[in-house]
């Protein structure tokens, strides 16, 4: 049998597959740290995806990943032998949902107790993920924003940007002048002082009374631990805005209503993050439509 002579393309043949590859490198954008491109795909937060890298979890391009790296849509990227597409960051549609935590649900996908989890009434999605942003603990109800992209998570929940958070307080008893002083000036608490940006009376009578407060802190249990020292004991605890985004006031309990594209605009205006083209809004913000899946 004749023997096949091996095929060897021709200096323009090679020529032409460079110029392909450097076009597919170029449409692919700039490279970016992986951490951030994985958070951007939706598999999680920026820390959570370098906790992942840190345990070798990641490959890139057949080679174990490592903290620091950067790449683009035209890598070979695997989560656990899972391929992720890295898309342009001008292709990704960005999704948020608001949800209004009800009393007795954690910020988790997995309790080894077995309780319910905010991410259960959520729905789902193909290709993302959900990311909380923030966190309440399981006595505190109010407004959770979820969100596919890692970099509004990160522009909201970051410290360094300071973004304000605002609750409606229910206290136990009164609270005086010194005491209300106090929260504004700043106290002591374990993990370092603390102070509160706002405090307002908001009704209440008898023994319950109303307050409505705001922090720039995402401490845990940062509310609670301020009225604890100056002895007022926190009854109920409700979150109504984190940043610009206000829970509306028709969501009831454990409902979760999705933005518009007009409104999912404007909060990446305000974040100073760049429209994706597929999320061109048809309208202004309007009044918010339920959450559905894919």
């Amino acid at each position: 049998m004749k023997k096949r002579t091996p095929f060897r393309p021709d200096t323009q043949t090679l020529n032409k597959r460079a110029e392909a590859a450097a076009a597919r490198r170029a449409a692919a954008g700039p490279p970016v740290r992986l951490h951030k491109a994985l958070a951007d795909a939706g598999l999680g937060s920026r820390r959570e995806m370098e906790a992942w890298i840190a345990e070798g979890r990641v490959q890139v391009n057949g080679e174990t990943a490592v903290i620091g790296q950067a790449v683009n849509a035209a890598d070979v990227v695997k989560v656990g032998g899972r391929r992720v597409y890295l898309r342009p960051a001008a292709e990704k549609r960005v999704r948020v949902l608001v949800y209004h935590k009800p009393d007795g649900e954690i910020v988790s996908r997995a309790d080894p107790q077995g309780r319910a989890s905010v991410f259960d009434a959520l729905p789902r999605i193909h290709g993302a993920k959900w990311i909380a942003i923030g966190r309440l603990d399981i006595n505190t109800e109010g407004l959770l924003i979820f969100t596919t992209s890692g970099e509004l998570a990160n522009r909201l929940m970051h410290p360094r940007y300071e973004v304000e958070r605002e609750y409606a307080v229910r206290v136990l008893g009164e609270l005086g002048e010194a005491q209300q002083q106090a929260l504004l000036e700043g106290v002591q608490l374990e993990d370092g002082p603390a102070r509160l940006e706002k405090l307002e009376a908001a009704g209440g009578e008898g023994a319950n009374r109303w307050w409505r407060v705001a922090v720039r802190e995402g401490r845990n249990r940062e509310v609670r631990r301020l009225f604890e020292a100056v002895g007022v004991t926190v009854s109920r605890l409700i979150r109504v805005r984190f940043g610009p985004v206000a829970m509306p006031p028709q969501l009831k309990r454990g409902q979760a209503w999705e933005l518009d594209a007009g409104q999912v605009a404007e909060l990446l205006k305000w974040a100073h993050l760049a429209l994706p083209v597929r999320d061109k809004p048809s309208r202004p913000g309007h009044a918010p439509r339920k959450a559905r899946g894919d």
